[in-house]
């Protein structure tokens, strides 16, 4: 019975519940469909509201971070830009002490033309050597401090390079996900598509943490230079008052013993000239007085000459009239006294001439040491002094 059963069955056609089956599988699987559909699609929207709100939260933190970057960046544009300026005033300090060096030294040099008992270790050398040394300590500084100030320039526009890259990255990061806010499905293939995805994922090697800590540590070696860029700028102007200072102090001291010498040198030069003075007029008196001791020689000599001829003549009186009287005794009595008179005379004569002589040699000393005088002072005085009188020491 159950072969002929199936045999009628096949007979009869397709089984209709097996069909029946497929179709109600057909129907819910295109109801399944059109459920993922609107799912993937519902999906898809927030997927693509979720991206543009994270990009534009990215965005945001960009732009936090550029304009720290910006304010960072021109603060230190800024500290460049001073410490250029504080350079530049460094390097007009360094050139303002070498008209001054040269000027000590030149001082020094002449001084040591003076002649010999004249060139002493005096107090004005001391100060000029004194000067010397204080200039040349303000020049070496000076020279350390502009080698700092430019190291110190390096270095902020090493941070000034490090901060423009960030930025420069920041803005092409900023424009990169501003574009791809604005992408949509329809502004793109699938080509492209494909590559950006790639070069995205190529890029994904920095974590947010990261990524923000780059910019951080930019930002705090900008701050940690500008301190130190403040620290060194005040340090510099410190230094520069005191130096100016330091300079005009010694230049005023030097000046000031100068000036002293020179008033010195004067006064001992008018006491020179002084006794000159009265050593001319004593030995005009002195030659006077020889003339006249000469002179009464001159006189005694007639005298004596008078009363020795009344003795030849009274010696030819006759035998018995030549007596011993008193005219005879008071005429050998005053030969004898008009010799003795002409011999203290010639002997004062002497004396006369050896204090002439003495007080000639008293005029030649003077004479000399009051040109060692002139000469000192005129290189004080005049050449040191037109050297020293255009130098003017400024405020650095």
């Amino acid at each position: 019975m159950s072969i002929p059963d199936r045999s009628i069955q096949q007979c009869v056609g397709p089984n209709l519940e097996n069909i029946e089956v497929m179709r109600n599988h057909s129907v819910l699987f295109r109801a399944e469909c059109k459920r993922l559909i609107h799912e993937t699609d519902k999906s898809c929207k927030r997927m693509q509201n979720d991206d543009n709100k994270q990009l534009d939260q990215r965005v945001r933190d960009i732009q936090f971070l550029k304009k720290e970057l910006e304010l960072k960046l021109e603060e230190i544009i800024v500290e460049i830009d001073v410490l250029i300026a504080l350079q530049s005033r460094v390097g007009k300090a360094l050139e303002a002490c070498r008209e001054p060096l040269r000027v000590t030294v030149v001082c020094l040099e002449e001084r040591m033309k003076r002649v010999p008992p004249e060139r002493l270790h005096d107090e004005v050398d001391r100060e000029l050597l004194r000067e010397r040394e204080v200039i040349e300590g303000v020049a070496s500084l000076l020279q350390r401090v502009a080698e700092q100030i430019t190291e110190q320039i390096r270095l902020n526009r090493s941070i000034k390079y490090h901060l423009e890259q960030d930025l420069k990255e920041k803005f092409e990061a900023q424009c990169i996900d501003n574009s791809c806010a604005l992408m949509t499905t329809h502004s793109i293939n699938s080509l492209q598509r494909s590559k950006h995805t790639q070069t995205v994922l190529q890029s994904l090697t920095v974590t947010p943490e990261q990524w923000e800590n780059i910019s951080d540590i930019n930002m705090a070696k900008a701050e940690q230079q500008q301190t130190n860029s403040l620290s060194l700028r005040a340090m510099v102007e410190s230094l520069l008052e005191q130096t100016v200072a330091d300079m005009q102090k010694q230049f005023q001291a030097a000046t000031e013993t100068f000036q002293l010498n020179v008033q010195e040198i004067k006064s001992a030069k008018g006491l020179m000239e002084d006794q000159l003075a009265k050593i001319l007029c004593e030995f005009s008196s002195e030659q006077r007085n020889k003339e006249d001791l000469q002179v009464a020689i001159a006189e005694s000599k007639h005298v004596l000459s008078l009363a020795q001829a009344r003795l030849v003549m009274r010696r030819q009186r006759p035998g018995k009239e030549q007596c011993h009287d008193p005219a005879q005794t008071q005429l050998l009595a005053e030969v004898q006294q008009l010799n003795a008179h002409i011999n203290r005379l010639r002997e004062a004569v002497s004396h006369s001439e050896e204090q002439q002589r003495a007080l000639v040699r008293c005029q030649l000393e003077l004479q000399e040491n009051i040109e060692r005088k002139a000469s000192s002072l005129y290189i004080d005085e005049v050449i040191c002094a037109q050297h020293r009188e255009p130098i003017i020491i400024p405020n650095f």
